[in-house]
């Protein structure tokens, strides 16, 4: 146990005096590389978890965790087959759709992309792409009046609500001249931003009747789309549809799909966490130079505590206490920096790139057009239990070699 003798001895060690006043910068030094290094490791935990969060959140939120495909090509007996699928525990629907290249061209621009035909009734399922598109799209959309683009290909193409661009197929026609491809003019009746530049910039949705036409897919789709409510239940759904179909269709889930992404997002978090990790064990062999510094510096002060009754055991708590309260306040003041960063990252982000007029988080190369941020209590709590961790080990051998001062030694010549 810790007596208040002990606690008031520790506190007025790490006081700064006029000659001591070195150890107490150094001491200082140490309490704010541990802060820094406790809020940088917080800081990009929870991007790195946000950005995880947010990746898997807007694929999920634009195709399904499923998608079953026809081994025989195009999928005709998709109606019987999503009717089925939905009859399925944890299935929330079944989505028929038609995925393909084409070329966008508005008036004086053109760019390639994604066509998605899918039934205006399964696109409002969607929660990310409902919430990204107004109402009044998503109603113009059932009509069949338009195409819904993605706002930064809309962008690309300088191309604006009310406009019509020209969507070209890869396959051609055959006519009197030659082939030549197949082409169809369609309104844009609405912009949507689901927070992904892979799709932002790629895809428009049209009706599935369009898709069909367009595409020469007659009666038929080139995959059903499955979403169920949760993650969790994709293995259980997906073995169930394997039960009924068969070995008529082949099915991927979407971790398979992003597996690579997935499992390099969670290598470089391993990784970022182990190297910044070690930004807080360097702070840490601050305390430790310090407290060296500070059992030199009062060699004379301990020497009279023992004379005086202080035991070894209260020696070591004394300097293990000034090591802890370094340790836990920097780490509690690295956890508050860390947090108020985490929870105001995109608003720091966009005043660092006024100032300094550079692209920090670049949608081009991460994908997502904000930088996330998810604060997880579990992690905090991880860093700040190894930071505190480290601080209490590095007092062991300061307070041991100073419970090992002889008062004989020291006062001799005093």
């Amino acid at each position: 146990m810790i007596n208040f003798f002990e606690l008031m001895i520790a506190i007025r060690f790490l006081r700064s005096k006029r000659k001591d006043g070195f150890i107490s910068v150094v001491s200082f030094f140490s309490f704010i590389g541990i802060a820094l290094g406790v809020a940088t490791l917080i800081i990009v935990m929870s991007v790195m978890n946000g950005y995880h969060s947010e990746f898997v959140k807007n694929i999920l939120g634009i195709q399904g965790h499923i998608t079953a495909i026809s081994t025989n090509g195009k999928f005709t007996n998709y109606i019987e087959f999503s009717d089925e699928v939905e009859k399925i525990k944890s299935v929330e629907f079944a989505a028929p759709v038609i995925i393909e290249q084409g070329m966008f061209l508005s008036a004086n621009r053109a760019s390639g992309g994604v066509v998605r035909g899918i039934e205006p009734e399964k696109l409002g399922l969607k929660p990310m792409v409902k919430d990204a598109i107004s109402f009044e799209a998503l109603e113009k959309f059932r009509k069949n009046e338009g195409i819904l683009m993605g706002e930064t290909l809309a962008k690309q193409l300088r191309v604006k609500v009310g406009d019509v661009i020209k969507v070209i197929t890869p396959e051609v026609s055959s006519t009197v001249i030659g082939g030549i491809p197949r082409t169809k003019s369609f309104k844009v009746i609405g912009t949507f931003d689901i927070g992904l530049y892979q799709y932002n910039s790629t895809t428009i949705f049209m009706s599935l009747t369009d898709a069909q036409l367009l595409y020469k897919f007659p009666n038929s789709v080139s995959e059903v789309e499955i979403v169920v409510e949760s993650t969790g239940q994709v293995a259980d759904v997906k073995k169930a549809v394997e039960n009924f179909a068969g070995n008529s269709i082949n099915l991927a889930d979407w971790e398979l799909a992003q597996g690579k992404m997935l499992n390099a997002l969670k290598v470089e978090r391993n990784v970022m966490f182990l190297i910044l990790t070690l930004i807080i064990l360097v702070a840490v062999f601050n305390i430790v130079s310090s407290l060296i510094m500070l059992v030199k510096d009062k060699s004379k002060s301990i020497a009279i505590l023992r004379t005086m009754g202080a035991t070894k055991a209260s020696i070591i708590k004394i300097f293990m206490i000034s090591g802890s309260i370094i340790g836990l306040t920097g780490s509690l003041i690295g956890v508050a920096l860390g947090a108020l960063i985490s929870s105001n990252i995109e608003t720091i982000k966009v005043f660092l790139e006024g100032l300094t007029g550079a692209t920090l988080f670049d949608p081009v190369i991460y994908f997502l057009t904000h930088l996330p941020a998810e604060m997880q209590v579990s992690n905090i709590a991880l860093v700040f239990a190894i930071s505190f961790g480290f601080s209490i080990a590095s007092t062991i051998y300061p307070a041991y070699r100073a419970s090992k001062l002889m008062p004989t030694e020291v006062l001799r010549y005093e």
